[in-house]
């Protein structure tokens, strides 16, 4: 059962309908998704977490495909299974393949898999790694 309950537009203070109104414009988008209405219980999380996200997934080095395969990534290995289908929803409007998504799953599993073996048998650094 969920802490919160999310708030909708209709409800919200204007501050939360700024930040809400922003999303739907920039996302094209008729309303925004739980995440956003759950965070609007907290108007001061909810503008900073819209900032940070705009100016993070925002063009730069890397393509917005390989943003959103990355923000995939750490979504399973973190377990949100919200998040991993909000942002696999946002890759494929981006371009995503079907390819792309299992070569990423692919490395996803096996980078897992490493890091617990690593972490288990308690590799230490070699000078080869620099």
């Amino acid at each position: 059962m969920a802490y919160a309950k999310p708030i909708d537009y209709e409800d919200a203070s204007p501050e939360v309908k700024a930040v809400f109104d922003e999303i739907k414009t920039l996302r094209k988008v008729d309303d925004v998704n739980n995440f956003w209405k759950f965070l609007a219980n907290d108007p001061g999380t909810l503008r900073r977490t819209w900032e940070s996200i705009k100016d993070i997934m925002a063009p730069g080095a890397l393509d917005p495909v390989m943003k959103e395969l990355i923000y995939i990534a750490v979504s399973v290995t973190n377990g949100c299974e919200y998040c991993i289908a909000s942002h696999t929803a946002s890759a494929e409007k981006k371009g995503m393949t079907p390819e792309m998504f299992n070569e990423m799953m692919a490395i996803v599993g096996m980078a897992n898999e490493t890091n617990r073996l690593v972490t288990g048998y308690r590799v230490e650094l070699d000078e080869s790694l620099g």
